[in-house]
């Protein structure tokens, strides 16, 4: 009897040196990422979260097959051990083609099930598609420069830098383009992903906050000696709270004129926010011209 159940621990002895590893990592990272806002898996926008729930959904079909792969791995690579002189060892043995078929289901069934849901997610997640609401979309207009983050409101006439209000659980069209600096990317991590300025284009990125607070936003993208400070803030409230805080920067002694503007697109780093009453009515469709000329067209 104490030699069966001798046999039957030291059968059962290399799932757990696998398993406990792999718990106590888990464990691990829970406790190391509590009450820290780790983006990616802390989503606060519609898009965001149907991001996330992609993103999980892939990395659980991926672990399914992975956690067997690495102990099947290490289970052949301790039962096969050279000192091992107890198992069979027959390199000479042929099998039929329906072991071959049994190697491939498996990836191709992960590759079907993956494309199934990954195709038509990737389309309905397109960056310009307006998100369905029966509200009213916010149009912000962005300009990437060097190396700060400028955002006009044409609809409130008011103007921001490296700071930008939006309503909960409204859309909002960012249309973005750049002024005299490198192709960069605009990025909201908490709310949606990332889309890319350029001159003489307009990219449009549709997103939708469902949670208030201050999120962080920068260029995910490098775009020369300014980058690591080219950060913002997108902060989500109330309907309430975005109208009282237009009425707030309506207050500010600043506008945004000509002068204004040109001092604005010097190159600068780790500019803190900026809010302008006003701002020249045809800024944004002056940015637009200056590289595509008058019978130029955006995208």
């Amino acid at each position: 009897m104490s030699g069966i159940n001798t046999k039957s621990r030291s059968r059962g002895w290399p799932a757990w040196i696998f398993i406990l590893p792999v718990i106590d990592f888990v464990l691990l990272i829970r406790y190391l990422l509590r009450g820290k806002n780790v983006a990616l898996f802390n989503p606060k926008g519609v898009i965001a979260q149907q991001q996330h729930t992609l993103m999980m959904f892939t990395l659980g079909i991926l672990l399914a097959v992975a956690i067997p792969t690495l102990f099947v791995l290490f289970y052949f690579a301790w039962k096969y051990r050279e000192s091992n002189t107890k198992t069979k060892h027959a390199p000479e043995s042929k099998h039929g083609r329906s072991l071959v078929l049994r190697m491939w289901l498996l990836p191709v069934t992960i590759m079907v099930v993956l494309a199934s849901v990954m195709w038509p997610a990737t389309h309905k997640l397109v960056p310009q598609r307006a998100i369905a609401s029966g509200t009213e979309p916010l149009t912000i207009q962005v300009i990437s420069l060097r190396w700060k983050w400028l955002f006009l409101y044409p609809e409130q006439q008011i103007a921001s830098v490296n700071f930008v209000q939006i309503p909960l659980n409204r859309p909002v069209t960012f249309e973005m383009t750049a002024d005299e600096t490198p192709m960069s990317s605009f990025w909201i991590p908490n709310l949606g992903g990332q889309l890319y300025t350029m001159t003489s284009h307009v990219n449009r990125l549709n997103l939708m906050a469902t949670k208030a607070g201050d999120y962080p936003g920068s260029s995910a993208e490098i775009n020369g000696m300014g980058f690591a400070g080219m950060k913002f803030t997108a902060r989500a409230g109330s309907a309430q709270n975005f109208d009282n805080w237009v009425q707030s920067v309506k207050q500010s002694p600043d506008s945004l004129d000509t002068t204004a503007y040109n001092k604005l697109l010097q190159p600068s780093e780790n500019n803190p926010a900026a809010f302008y009453s006003s701002y020249e009515p045809n800024l944004y469709a002056d940015v637009i011209l200056k590289y595509t000329g008058p019978g130029g067209h955006t995208h």
